[in-house]
């Protein structure tokens, strides 16, 4: 009997739609997905580790302009860029989380590091970055992160009103779950955080519970959207509990989440993989980049289910 891999991917959520993406940006963004499907696919097809999965999708789509993760990150108010990310090994529900990080190109793999080096869970700022120095991570200069349509959309923020950012637009946050052929779960998310963000502003994805978890008890999840809601909702954490106490199917505890988190003003998207196969994503925007590939297929979608069919 053929064993079960599951892949599934975001790259965000938020005000997505048809009319204010042009064709060639929408097939940028496709190719971006496609490409972090092909990268997590490779490790499952042979029998490799949900936790190298899903480190090789982020890795990818931080280093894809078309996302708010890496390369193509937001810019802070104060015209810098600050990195968070966090991995989660579902058999032993290890962990590790970096926020802050301004130096090190790929900061999913940095959180990968803490999880198995550090003797701690959570490294932040100047400290993070450190930490990649000493175990060799690549270093890159911020230029490498900059993007003009970045520094754009920040214009655009400061020019609207003072003391705000963005959270209208655009949730960014990359991130992929994935159950391997040993029946092994695990997650990863990556982020720019929000455009515009001040005093050091960290939102769900580094938070382990609320942006991101695995459990092979339960499941994988990753999450984009109004990051202090998520993490008020413990989003991550609220979903796997309601298949492993609750006893509820994954799409009804990833929508019941969702409902959760927007009865208390937020908004966004989850993706979420169980440990018998179930596979499932939503999201209460507009749209969200997403993809999802097993050994039957794969498939990407920007829009609205009703707008991809």
């Amino acid at each position: 009997m053929e064993k079960i891999w599951k892949l599934v991917i975001h790259g965000g959520a938020g005000v997505i739609e048809r009319a204010s993406i042009s064709p060639q940006k929408e097939a940028a963004i496709r190719a971006g997905l496609e490409a972090a499907l092909n990268a997590g696919s490779d490790v499952l097809e042979r029998g490799g580790h949900a936790l190298d999965a899903v480190e090789a999708a982020v890795r990818q789509l931080e280093d894809d302009p078309n996302f708010n993760a890496g390369r193509g990150a937001v810019f802070t108010h104060e015209e810098a860029i600050e990195l968070d990310a966090a991995i989660m090994d579902g058999r032993d529900r290890t962990a590790g989380a970096v926020a802050g990080v301004t130096a090190t190109r790929n900061p999913v793999s940095l959180a990968r590091a803490v999880m198995e080096k550090a003797p701690h869970v959570f490294l932040s700022g100047a400290g993070a970055d450190e930490f990649a120095r000493e175990r060799g991570l690549e270093q890159v200069s911020p230029g490498w992160f900059e993007t003009e349509e970045r520094r754009l959309q920040l214009e655009k923020v400061k020019a609207s009103r003072s003391e705000a950012f963005d959270v209208e637009l655009k949730y960014g946050t990359v991130g992929a779950v994935a159950l391997d052929a040993h029946g092994h779960l695990a997650a990863a998310t990556s982020t720019g955080g929000l455009t515009g963000k001040r005093w050091g502003r960290i939102g769900d994805t580094p938070v382990i519970g609320g942006g991101t978890y695995a459990d092979d008890r339960s499941a994988a999840v990753s999450g984009t959207g109004t990051g202090e809601i998520f993490i008020r909702a413990v989003a991550g954490h609220q979903l796997a509990d309601r298949l492993r106490l609750a006893g509820e199917t994954l799409q009804k505890a990833l929508d019941a989440t969702l409902a959760d988190i927007e009865s208390l003003g937020g908004r966004g998207g989850l993706i979420a993989v169980a440990p018998d196969g179930q596979a499932a994503w939503g999201f209460t925007t507009s749209g969200m980049y997403r993809g999802m590939a097993d050994a039957s297929g794969r498939k990407v979608g920007l829009y609205s289910e009703l707008e991809e069919r």
